[in-house]
């Protein structure tokens, strides 16, 4: 008999690791029967080229307040008010969190990379919507980029006030497919866009949280399942 019970134990491993997740509760076990499961492996020569900007994503993030939360084996930055979205086939989704991956998720023409980060958004009828970034770990601390003299990372009062675009790279092409989350319940449609320029995170910045984010808190690819994938070349190109 499946339990259910919506918070019941799960992990990156063993009993209760990845494989075994759609049996720990009921729950879990909706989510996993939606047959786009994400993360998956994306490639160049494998996605549809789209070249009509008004099917791509649009970003309108600005300067808000977070604070962190640990929960589910990483570390979450949560808006005090989501005045940052996106909009994609004109619905606005607000910027719910933001939360870590080490290694990446996603993987690349073959690529996997040492960090993800997702940004999750949803909008008024609770339909989310997730952008993936995947980075390198850089030594030094860069200067666009989340320790920035703009940003504010106050710990000791759970306060951060930053742009959220300092997590997207510079370069906005992208790939979109509809997948599920990555954790449990699983559960999908999703929208996912995923930026094909592998960004930098700095090692200081990541060093703050490295009690909080577990390693290998990373969901292993699934089958693509004859979807569809596309591509969006950078627009000012």
């Amino acid at each position: 008999m499946v339990k259910r019970n919506m918070d019941v134990p799960w992990s990156y491993s063993g009993a209760n690791g990845p494989e075994y997740w759609h049996t720990l509760c009921d729950w879990y076990a909706e989510g996993a029967t939606f047959r786009y499961q994400s993360p998956i492996h994306l490639r160049h020569d494998a996605a549809s080229q789209i070249v009509d900007s008004s099917e791509a994503i649009s970003f309108h993030y600005q300067t808000e307040r977070f604070t962190e939360k640990e929960f589910k084996n990483t570390i979450h930055f949560i808006p005090f008010e989501c005045d940052s979205y996106v909009i994609f086939n004109n619905v606005d989704y607000a910027l719910t969190d933001i939360h870590y991956h080490l290694p990446s998720e996603h993987w690349i023409d073959g690529q996997q990379q040492s960090v993800e980060i997702h940004l999750v958004h949803m909008d008024k009828e609770g339909n989310n919507l997730v952008v993936g970034v995947l980075c390198e770990i850089a030594p030094e601390i860069l200067a666009e980029g989340p320790l920035r003299q703009s940003a504010v990372w106050d710990l000791d009062r759970h306060l951060e006030v930053f742009d959220p675009s300092v997590f997207l790279p510079k370069t906005r092409s992208h790939f979109h497919y509809v997948g599920s989350l990555t954790t449990p319940p699983t559960k999908g449609p999703i929208n996912w866009f995923v930026f094909d320029e592998i960004a930098q995170l700095s090692r200081a910045f990541l060093s703050q949280f490295q009690e909080e984010i577990l390693q290998g808190n990373n969901r292993p690819l699934q089958e693509l399942r004859g979807r569809d994938v596309y591509y969006f070349p950078d627009r000012t190109e």
